[in-house]
C-alpha cells in the first residue's frame, strides 16, 4: 500500500498494530507520555522529497508545511484521527519547545554518554541520525546560552563541531527515515523517572571535551 503527498507516491512499509499503525503509537507516546509536540514530516523516496517541491534543499527532513501539528498531551484516539490524514509521515519534533538540542558528531557523542553515565550526570534522551550526528535533548534556552557557555568554560576559541539547535528547528524522531538515508534511532531513549531534560552546563564540559579530543 501507500500514499500521495505533493504528487510523489510514497510506499508504506508501517505495521498495523489493532488497527493503528505503529507511527500513531510511537506519536501517542511522545505526546501522552513526554509532552512533546510532534510534526508530519516529508519522507525521500529515490532521491525526491513527498513534499513535491522539485528544488526542495532537504528531500525527507523537514515537517510538511501544510500538515498540522499534534501538540503535546494529545491521546492515542486523537492522534490516530490526525494522523490517518498525511499516513506514512516522518516524525518530526519542533526544537526549541520542551527541549533543545546539543548536536555532536556520533563518535563523540558516544563517548561524552559513556563519560557522563559514569560520572552520574543527569541525562536526557540521546539519539543518532544515519547522517552520524548525536542529538542531546536539553533543557530550553541552551542553543541560545551556547556562545556564553562555552565561554565561561574556556572552549570559545576552540574549533568544535558542536552545535545548538534551539527555536525554529526540527529533528527527525526515532524510529522515522531521516533523508532518505534511514532511521533515527535512540542512543538513550527516553525514561519516565528520568525528570525533564538537564540543564546543558552539566553536559558541556564533558561533549567539549570530547569534541576537542576527536578533532571535531
Amino acid at each position: 500500500m501507500g500514499f500521495t503527498i505533493g504528487g510523489t507516491r510514497i510506499l508504506s512499509g508501517s505495521r498495523r498494530r489493532g488497527g493503528r499503525t505503529a507511527e500513531c503509537t510511537a506519536v501517542a507516546e511522545y505526546t501522552g507520555l513526554w509532552g512533546w509536540d510532534v510534526v508530519p514530516g516529508a519522507r525521500a523516496v529515490s532521491g525526491r522529497c513527498s513534499c513535491g517541491d522539485p528544488s526542495c534543499t532537504a528531500p525527507g527532513a523537514h515537517p510538511l508545511g501544510f500538515a498540522p501539528e499534534v501538540p503535546a498531551g494529545a491521546t492515542l484516539d486523537a492522534v490516530t484521527e490526525a494522523w490517518s490524514a498525511f499516513p506514512g509521515a516522518a516524525l518530526m519534533l519542533p526544537v526549541g519547545r520542551a527541549f533543545d538540542i546539543l548536536e555532536v558528531a556520533e563518535g563523540a557523542g558516544r563517548r561524552a554518554l559513556v563519560r557522563l553515565e559514569r560520572m552520574g550526570l543527569p541525562l536526557g534522551p540521546v539519539c543518532v541520525t544515519p547522517t552520524g550526528r548525536a542529538q542531546f535533548f536539553v533543557a530550553p534556552g541552551a542553543a541560545a546560552e551556547l556562545p556564553r557557555l562555552l565561554y565561561r568554560m574556556g572552549w570559545d576559541d576552540a574549533d568544535l563541531d558542536l552545535h545548538g539547535l534551539g527555536p525554529g528547528t526540527y529533528i527527525t524522531a526515532p524510529p522515522s527515515d531521516h533523508g532518505g538515508r534511514g532511521p533515527s534511532r535512540w542512543l538513550r531513549p527516553p525514561a519516565l523517572d528520568a525528570g525533564g531534560p538537564p540543564q546543558a552546563r552539566l553536559l558541556l564540559g564533558t561533549l567539549a571535551y570530547s569534541c576537542h579530543r576527536s578533532g571535531t
